[in-house]
């Protein structure tokens, strides 16, 4: 039976990130994938994420301010630039700009705060409803071509990647475990690290965990999300559109150039939260609902004069949401569970790899916000 002393489940932006970092640091490290790295079933494919510094919480900002120190390692050591730069303009009385800008003044990243018609007056493409906050340190994350650079980075260290290889259970006896295929391979591990996202409220019953340990888990929701390319009137530039986030009472919006998914040539514009609940990952069908689409185009034309409100393609994702949107990243005794979720853990991805390759190696710890212990005392708190 083959063996390593690390055992990663799931090649997305997470799983690629903790393997990477493990790898690099010397350890013996097999990265296991149920179908391709970032294929299309998860939630790290394509090449249009959202890259900001923009949150109400100073916390989330600091991170991201951390992460990107990894995303330009990760630049330097692929020589391919992860992220293209775009700026960010955020808006809507529910997102509260003004806030956002007192975060980032905080934290010492440029930005201004605009009123709509100054915005308007820049983006002509977009309608405002409230004030704007701009900054320009924002952008595009190629999510696909970020997965292959950190797997590459860590096959150089030594890492073996095994594709079509999908978990069934993880078994723990006298010290070690043994991961057990679909279809009845088997691998030992000295450590676990679990970043199968959707999946994973699937796999937890599966994964040899302590009740004590289980009860604090939050009831993950699983959202097959939607999103939908609309092209730019008359052929604009991608470069002139910047990435949006328009929050007002029960609606939020938001978009970005969509790269290489749309040939260049569209708006990636969405609802958040607007795709229907599945019980995990393995039961998205990939189907656009049509009042989704419906509504999007109806966002379209009232909100974005400067694309055609027609999309050209569409497409699903997972969305794996906790009640707070915190990630998690905690560790019962040698299995670490990630799930860096709600939509918003792309940018984030250099950083979580390091907070789990510590928390997995006993060689540091995570925030507390990302513990189980500390989420489940912030949840009966609200």
């Amino acid at each position: 039976m083959e063996s390593s002393e690390y055992v990663v489940i799931g090649a997305g932006l997470s799983g690629a990130a903790t393997a990477w970092q493990l790898a690099a640091r010397g350890h013996e490290v097999i990265l296991l994938e149920r179908t391709l790295p970032a294929n299309d079933a998860g939630s790290s494919h394509g090449s249009a994420r959202i890259f900001r510094y923009a949150y109400p919480d100073e916390f989330y900002t600091s991170l991201v301010q951390e992460a990107k120190d990894g995303w330009d390692e990760l630049a330097r050591l692929s020589g391919k630039q992860m992220i293209t730069p775009h700026g960010a303009v955020d808006y809507g009385s529910v997102r509260r700009p003004e806030r956002l800008a007192t975060v980032l003044e905080a934290r010492g990243i440029e930005h201004e705060l605009l009123s709509a018609k100054e915005a308007e007056d820049r983006w002509g493409q977009i309608s405002f409803d409230t004030d704007v906050l701009w900054h320009p340190g924002a952008g595009v994350i190629d999510a696909h071509a970020s997965v292959a650079a950190m797997v590459d980075q860590a096959v150089a260290h030594g890492l073996a990647l095994h594709t079509n290889w999908e978990v069934a259970c993880i078994t723990e006896s006298a010290g070690s475990y043994t991961l057990t295929s679909v279809d009845g391979r088997s691998i030992k591990a000295a450590n676990v690290v679990v970043a199968a996202g959707g999946w994973l409220p699937k796999l937890l019953g599966s994964l040899s965990l302590p009740a004590s340990f289980l009860e604090h888990f939050p009831e993950f929701e699983v959202r097959q999300e939607q999103a939908y390319h609309f092209p730019y009137v008359d052929g604009a530039d991608p470069a002139s559109w910047p990435t949006f986030i328009h929050k007002r009472e029960g609606w939020q919006a938001y978009g970005l150039p969509g790269g290489r998914d749309a040939d260049f040539r569209g708006q990636k514009v969405a609802e958040y939260n607007g795709g229907k609940i599945l019980p995990s990952a393995a039961e998205q069908d990939g189907l656009i609902s049509a009042e989704n689409r419906r509504r999007v185009i109806e966002y379209v034309e009232k909100y974005l004069p400067g694309l055609v409100p027609e999309p050209y393609a569409e497409t699903t994702c997972l969305f794996t949401n906790t009640p707070t949107e915190d990630f998690i990243i905690d560790r019962s005794e040698r299995i670490t569970i990630l799930s860096p979720c709600s939509g918003h853990g792309a940018k984030f991805a250099p950083l979580i790899g390091q907070f789990a390759a510590d928390l997995a190696a006993g060689a540091g710890s995570v925030p507390d916000q990302f513990r189980l212990a500390a989420q489940a005392t912030t949840a009966g708190a609200h």
